[in-house]
């Protein structure tokens, strides 16, 4: 009974012996279908020779993967496959790859191969001349330059290219050019994924569009959608406009882009400059929306205006361009400024409309209303309604109309408290090289001003009231005035014109509220919080496709025939020069047209120093 026991015992030994060396041999490359095969004097012994016939191509497997081909060598001793013409190499049902030449290791699962390689998966197809295959990390590589073609997506190129299987993803180093029929994106590095067609760009990367051109260091483009976010130094050019700011979104099925933070419209063809720090841009309606501070800033050869408001909208192309600003607009040049609930501008007429503060009215009776008021040399005009009137030929001030309630003050020069005051239903105004020269106040008249003679000593105080006043300028003082049905008036002397009745009924001074400067146009606004944008993650290189891991793999297969060349050593990439994947800052000025240039030049050249620093620095 003992020694039947132990019979058995050493059967089970035995077949469990022959079970784990015949699943071992197994592990290793086997042969499903060879039409002739022999050995060779001129190859290495222990080698066959493996050749196909009339019916069909020599067949290999090896865990999972299969290789068809027409000749091939097989190295016994270091499971080592040498596969020749019309090679084709099978994994599963999604990876398919055939070229001319491959090299495979049982021992270490690498592949390379040779000549006219096609690399197919369910949504693209990769072609170069030589790719490296590592069925461990389900990896393929190349660095002598390869083509990848994804339908919805378009054709790829680069000088290095790596496709993560498991991820369905190709990571694309090095002169990386991707064409499709609307846009040629090109970049350093793309990390490109091919079921959903997102595209990740690092280092200085352009989009160029029929219509437009995007440029960025650090973006995303869904190439199924035609979206993208793009961050560091970004901007879009169309139709000789650049948007620029912290953050862009594009948008390029329907025409739209919007940028957040720093942003800085400039349009060379229409003359003007935007910013703000959040931006929507229309290119189709030719129409911009920007808010958060917003500055537009139209461009003139002499005297460049600034509009500030809350919110600003630019709509329609030149010459039929509206420029509206909304919620406590302010607006500067050098000899003129402004102040009003919102502002809307006719470019092709040449027409801004200053509107009525309605809204900052008091409900007081006897509180005066805040009407739109306009700066212009020391002379002040409000009433409910502005009309400023360019040539827009010349870009010079032709003339102003106040529609009701027109009120002219000027402070008299020498006297303490002293306003000169015209008051009257309307007001019409002209200009002669942007200075007011002659002013006509029309229905209801009145009239207090400060007479002085040649010496500029006080002749008295004149308080009249007549149908109309004609008022005639030069070098800035009244020089005639003219009463038209005059019913009223009276010439005072100072110490007898009574305190009560020197300021006519809806008097307002608002010289404090003037703005002297650019800076000035900011003043009021409430602290500036901007949203925080994380962007993209820094790019972090891969691995080297020869890791620490791989190499441990080819070690061992060497050791297992130590008197003989490691075949699975033959044909390994070498490492990527550090210059392939650079992670520094590069310099990305590029050359701007002359018109830009000339535009930029006169907005610095009126520019003060908080916006002019913005604008250099965004230069750079």
């Amino acid at each position: 009974m003992a020694l039947k026991r132990f019979k058995n015992l050493i059967l089970f030994i035995c077949l469990t012996v022959v079970t784990i060396s015949f699943a071992q041999e197994k592990q290793k490359i086997t042969v499903e279908y060879s039409g002739n095969t022999s050995t060779a004097p001129d190859i290495e012994d222990g080698a066959l020779v493996f050749l196909r016939d009339k019916s069909q191509q020599v067949h290999f497997i090896h865990k999972g993967v299969n290789v068809w081909c027409d000749k091939a060598i097989y190295y016994e001793d270091q499971d080592y496959l040498e596969a020749f013409s019309n090679v084709i190499m099978k994994q599963g049902d999604t990876i398919n790859m055939v070229a001319k030449y491959v090299e495979y290791s049982g021992k270490t699962q690498l592949a390379f191969a040779r000549g006219d390689v096609v690399l197919t998966e369910p949504q693209s197809t990769l072609k170069t001349d030589t790719l490296h295959f590592d069925r461990v990390k389900q990896q393929a590589y190349y660095n002598t330059g390869g083509t990848v073609v994804r339908d919805s997506s378009g054709t790829i190129t680069s000088k290095i290219g790596r496709y993560y299987m498991a991820a369905s993803k190709y990571q694309f180093v090095k002169d990386v050019v991707l064409v499709n029929p609307q846009y040629t994106l090109n970049t350093d590095r793309l990390d490109f994924f091919t079921e959903n067609g997102h595209a990740y760009l690092f280092g200085p990367s352009t989009i160029t569009g029929e219509t437009s051109k995007v440029y960025c260091e650090r973006g995303f483009y869904d190439t199924n959608k035609n979206i993208g976010n793009f961050q560091r130094n970004a901007k879009i050019d169309y139709d000789n406009r650049t948007v620029e700011g912290d953050s862009l979104y594009f948008d390029r099925n329907k025409s739209f882009a919007s940028a957040t933070n720093n942003i800085t419209v400039t349009d060379t063809l229409n003359k003007s400059i935007i910013k703000g720090h959040y931006a929507e841009v229309w290119r189709a309606k030719d129409s911009v929306f920007i808010t958060k501070r917003a500055l537009a800033i139209t461009v003139q050869e002499q005297d460049s205006v600034y509009i500030h408001a809350d919110t600003l909208m630019l709509t329609g192309k030149d010459p039929n361009r509206i420029t509206r600003a909304f919620y406590n607009v302010k607006l500067y040049k050098s000899n003129m400024a402004g102040k009003a609930d919102s502002i809307h501008v006719d470019h092709k007429k040449g027409l801004t409309q200053l509107i009525n503060l309605s809204r900052y009215s008091s409900t007081d009776a006897f509180a005066a209303k805040r009407k739109p008021v306009l700066w212009n040399v020391g002379n002040q005009m409000t009433g409910d309604t502005i009309h400023l009137i360019s040539n827009v030929e010349t870009e010079k001030l032709d003339s102003l109309k106040v529609f009701e309630n027109a009120f002219l003050v000027s402070k008299d020069t020498l006297s303490e408290d002293g306003y000169n005051q015209i008051k009257g239903k309307r007001l019409i105004g002209l200009f002669r090289d942007n200075e007011l020269y002659n002013v006509d106040i029309i229905k209801n008249a009145e009239v207090i001003y400060y007479l002085r003679n040649d010496k500029n000593e006080l002749v008295g105080i004149d308080k009249s009231k007549s149908g109309s006043i004609n008022i005639q300028i030069e070098n800035k003082e009244i020089v005639e005035t003219r009463f038209i049905l005059q019913t009223d008036a009276e010439l005072f002397p100072e110490s007898e014109f009574p305190k009560a009745g020197r300021r006519l009924r809806g008097f307002d001074w608002r010289g404090e509220e003037r703005p002297m400067s650019v800076e000035d146009l900011f003043k009021d606004d409430p602290p500036l919080v901007l949203p925080k944008i994380k962007g993209l993650d820094d790019y972090v290189p891969p691995e080297e496709f020869i890791d620490d891991a791989v190499t441990e793999r080819i070690e061992e297969a060497g050791k297992i025939t130590p008197e003989k060349e490691n075949k699975a050593a033959r044909n390994l990439p070498k490492p990527a020069p550090a210059t392939a994947l650079p992670l520094t800052k590069v310099n990305t000025t590029k050359p701007i047209s002359q018109a830009k240039q000339a535009l930029q030049k006169n907005v610095k050249k009126v520019l003060k120093e908080d916006v002019k620093k913005d604008l250099e620095k965004e230069d750079k």
